[in-house]
Formats: structure tokens, C-alpha cells, sequence
């Protein structure tokens, strides 16, 4: 059995360009400003560490950004779950008939997410399309700012809901951005990179991911369990 662990953004749907202000006017309404938000790069960062990077960026002590994360982190997943349309997303290419298609082989494979999203925004964002159903358990930025000390965490979920244990060749990441790609490598772990989101196939290459791929729909030629 396979335990396959997918990223959101980039790699499973696009939110288009209505996220950033909604985490801005949060910060703003939390921290009095929202520092460089606008020429942050926020691809593969967990939300607390797009927090902690604009905030400490701006001039405040890390101790303090952290003493109202939670303010944070309530106040922003309030307004994305108020203000986040469906109409301004995209899904991403062969997302549905791939995870479809592994659902549907529950003896080859099991699902799960490794997104440095904070769960309820996970959750908000894959609603959107109806995926949560695809997913019983992940690994979130609500378990540590450091997206590489997430796969263990996922990890310790899967064995907690399949009953077995997977070992790291017994896992991929499916990912579209560097940090995807390191965290797999911190662990052992293939990954295979979509070139869907903002990081050019290449430079995900250059990462050192196992497989490179256009789409989802490319899959398959990496790995026959991921076939479309």
C-alpha cells in the first residue's frame, strides 16, 4: 500500500488571487499592519510561518507575533471562510479522476494532506470542489510553522487510521513548490512535483524531486498506482 500525501494549493486547486488580502486585512486588524504582504512569497510557506516572516519583517519581536497567533489564526480563517468564492478558484487539472481513481483502490493506496495550511482553511478551501471527501486525516501548519517537520506528523496519522505503519519509501508527496520537495527529502521521502502552481518545472527539478510532471493528468507515467 502506497500512502500518497498531497499539498493544496497549487497542486490540487488554485484560489486565485483573493487569499492574500484577506490574510493582509487580518494582519492589519491583529498587528496594526501587514508589512510586505504584497511582495511576499507565500508558495510552500505554512501560515504561521508567513505570519511570523511578515511580522518579525515589520519590526516586532517574534515572542510577541506568537502571543496573538491564535487572535491570528481565528480572525483570518473567519474572513476566508466568509469571503472565499468557488467563481475566483480553479481546479486544477485531473484532480477529481486521480483521487477518484486511488479512492477507489483502498488496498493500493491511502489518501492524506500535507499542507502547511491551517486545517479549518484546508478544510474551507477543498470544500469548495467537494475533496474532503477524499481525505480523512493530514498534517497542517497547525502542527508546526516548519512545513519539514510535518510528514512525520502525517505519518503518525495514517498508522493511527489505516492501523499499519508506513515507512517513507512507502509514501510520496505530491506537491508544486520547493519546500514540498524538501520536506519530502528531510525524510526520505519521493515526491513527485506538479508544475500547476508558481515554481517553474525546472526550478522544481533543480529541487531535486523524484518525478517532475506538467499536471496531475501526467501522473501516470511516473508511477502506474497514480494513473489517470
Amino acid at each position: 500500500m502506497r500512502l500518497v500525501l498531497f499539498d493544496i494549493d497549487g497542486t490540487l486547486v488554485d484560489c486565485g488571487p483573493q487569499v492574500r488580502p484577506l490574510f493582509g486585512a487580518a494582519l492589519v486588524e491583529v498587528f496594526g499592519t501587514a508589512g510586505d504582504v504584497e511582495g511576499y512569497d507565500f508558495v510552500g510557506k505554512t501560515d504561521p510561518q508567513i505570519v511570523l516572516d511578515l511580522m518579525t519583517g515589520a519590526g516586532i519581536e517574534r515572542e510577541a507575533v506568537e502571543a496573538v497567533l491564535p487572535r491570528f489564526r481565528e480572525l483570518y480563517l473567519e474572513r476566508l471562510g466568509a469571503g472565499l468564492t468557488r467563481e475566483r478558484m480553479r481546479l486544477l487539472p485531473a484532480v477529481v479522476e486521480l483521487l477518484e481513481r486511488l479512492a477507489g483502490r483502498t488496498e493500493e493506496a491511502a489518501l492524506g494532506l500535507l499542507t502547511g495550511n491551517w486545517e479549518p482553511g484546508a478544510r474551507a478551501k477543498l470544500a469548495r470542489f467537494d475533496l474532503n471527501r477524499f481525505f480523512p486525516f493530514g498534517a497542517y501548519g497547525c502542527d508546526s510553522a516548519d512545513r519539514s517537520a510535518l510528514p512525520p506528523v502525517a505519518l503518525g496519522r495514517a498508522a493511527r487510521v489505516w492501523g499499519r505503519e508506513f515507512a517513507p519509501e512507502e509514501t510520496l508527496i505530491v506537491g508544486d513548490s520547493v519546500h514540498d520537495v524538501a520536506c519530502a527529502r528531510a525524510h526520505g521521502i519521493p515526491c513527485l512535483a506538479v508544475a500547476t502552481g508558481r515554481t517553474p518545472a525546472a526550478a522544481l527539478a533543480a529541487a531535486g524531486a523524484t518525478w517532475v510532471v506538467p499536471d496531475l493528468a501526467a501522473a501516470g507515467n511516473c508511477d502506474p498506482l497514480l494513473s489517470c
